[in-house]
């Protein structure tokens, strides 16, 4: 055998090997009326394990180009050419060829465990639904007729739920602006997606908070980004750390979630906004402004965004309604410069046409009606209850084994184990006792933390995930 695996490559020597099989079937090297050489003499005769080469005949039979066969070996599978010499796609090329890449393992391990098992949800972002505004939301449906298109819409958004969100930001965040300067997109993802996509180019660098949700998201890596970071302490980002690495690395935006910040809870210390502001008019660095829990101040003070002590036009500023009305209403909104948002909404409208009228209706209805205030003094008080929930429970099972700030905002309660575990096993443990919670290392360096959701579940789930987790800590 004249072929040989090329062990300086960093493609794995299984891949090699299928990609060389699977190029002698379509050449005729291998023909289709002939037995494959067994995994035993081909591992022989390219110096491999057998389990490497077993590893590569497992790639070819799922992508449909090998049978085997107890007693015949491995064949060419019969299917690969049929009467019309049509072949079945290798689908894994395509699947890893993708520029867009996948969310990490745990990630996606996180999110399948939460589908199909009964766990106690201590991990997804989001807050149960007996916190969702039902009735409110059926009372709209049922009582108001739906008076707008079920066309397309305009490309920024309904004119109207525009309108209605420039006077919510105002009252509500003490953001001036215009509806000609907000974009509708489904929900705060799609807007940094617009953002990453259209407003930045392979090999710019963009600064993110470490620990964040920015961390979390492989669409900065898709988009051939550089990604540096900036470390979160009790009053969120050192400016003069920005200015460091502008310096250095010649920063073209910053990626912020200022206000009980996920997953720390920390708000950023008015003394560093204002700096972080005038670093960003002084050298030209945009700033995107995360902005998803503003409004669940437990004492519901109103706190100031980045955007509201904005004058010069450098903060784009991101919310939506996921987090204090309904996630399944995709709501969301991305404030900013004229051109920005024009530039902005071409790309969305290249997507998806623009937002779902039906749902833009009953948002602006929920938004403009006398629920709103009463729905947001309500979360405020039920988070706070769960938040108190946590800090009791962790209290009580892992007094000696934690470290945590307790948030006055937010959904999310940033957790330090004292004692160093392997964070995968801690996992495992935690799901076999029916809690599942996010490792500290999907969302930034540190991997001695984890991040407990508190908003999906009812305190008495809360006080029983924290037992179960604090078994699984001290089972290891």
């Amino acid at each position: 055998m004249e072929w040989r695996t090329d062990r300086k490559s960093k493609e794995p020597l299984y891949k090699q090997i299928a990609g060389y099989i699977e190029s002698g079937i379509a050449d005729g090297t291998f023909l289709l009326d002939k037995p494959l050489p067994s995994e035993r003499f081909l591992a022989h005769e390219l110096g491999v394990n057998r389990s490497t080469v077993v590893a590569a005949y497992d790639e070819l039979e799922a992508n449909g180009l090998v049978e085997r066969k107890k007693g015949s070996g491995t064949m060419i599978s019969k299917d690969i050419w049929g009467i019309n010499r049509k072949r079945m796609p290798s689908w894994n090329r395509y699947i890893e060829a993708g520029s867009f890449l996948p969310n990490l393992p745990v990630t996606q391990r996180i999110r399948k465990e939460t589908e199909g098992n009964n766990l106690i949800n201590l991990a997804s972002g989001e807050v149960s639904e007996d916190l969702f505004p039902v009735q409110s939301l059926r009372e709209i449906t049922s009582s108001r007729s739906f008076i707008g298109s079920l066309g397309y819409d305009h490309p920024q958004g309904n004119a109207v739920l525009r309108g209605t969100i420039t006077n919510h930001v105002k009252q509500y965040r003490k953001i001036d602006t215009h509806p000609s300067s907000i974009l509708i997109t489904s929900g705060a993802q799609q807007a940094i997606h617009l953002v990453v996509q259209c407003l930045l180019k392979p090999g710019d660098a963009v600064a993110l908070e470490d620990p964040s949700y920015s961390y979390n998201l492989p669409i900065f890596q898709s988009a051939g980004l550089r990604t540096f970071l900036l470390p979160v302490d009790k009053d969120g980002i050192n400016p003069e750390e920005l200015l460091a690495l502008h310096k250095k690395h010649r920063i073209r935006m910053i990626f912020l979630n200022p206000v009980f910040q996920n997953p720390t809870g920390t708000v950023l210390h008015i003394n560093r906004r204002k700096r972080i502001l005038e670093l960003s008019s002084e050298y030209g660095i945009p700033v995107v402004e995360d902005d998803p829990y503003s409004l669940t101040s437990f004492s519901g003070e109103k706190i100031s965004t980045l955007k509201s002590m904005d004058n010069n036009g450098n903060v784009l500023y991101i919310s939506s309604l996921s987090k204090i009305v309904a996630s399944g209403l995709r709501i969301g909104w991305i404030i900013g410069p004229k051109p920005v948002i024009e530039r902005l909404s071409d790309a969305k409208q290249q997507v998806d046409f623009g937002h779902g009228s039906f749902t833009q209706w009953i948002a602006n209805d929920f938004l403009e009606s006398e629920y709103f205030p009463a729905h947001i003094t309500y979360l405020r008080e039920q988070l706070e209850k769960r938040r108190d929930a946590i800090v009791s429970s962790l209290n009580e099972f892992l007094h000696k084994e934690v470290e945590y700030f307790s948030p006055n905002g937010g959904i999310h309660l940033w957790c330090k184990l004292k004692v160093p575990l392997n964070e995968i096993k801690l996992l495992e443990e935690s799901i076999k006792r029916g809690v599942i919670y996010v490792p500290g290392s999907t969302l930034g360096t540190n991997k001695e933390y984890v991040r407990f959701t508190f908003a999906r579940e009812n305190e008495a789930s809360i006080h029983e995930g924290i037992k179960r987790f604090a078994e699984a800590v001290k089972s290891l």
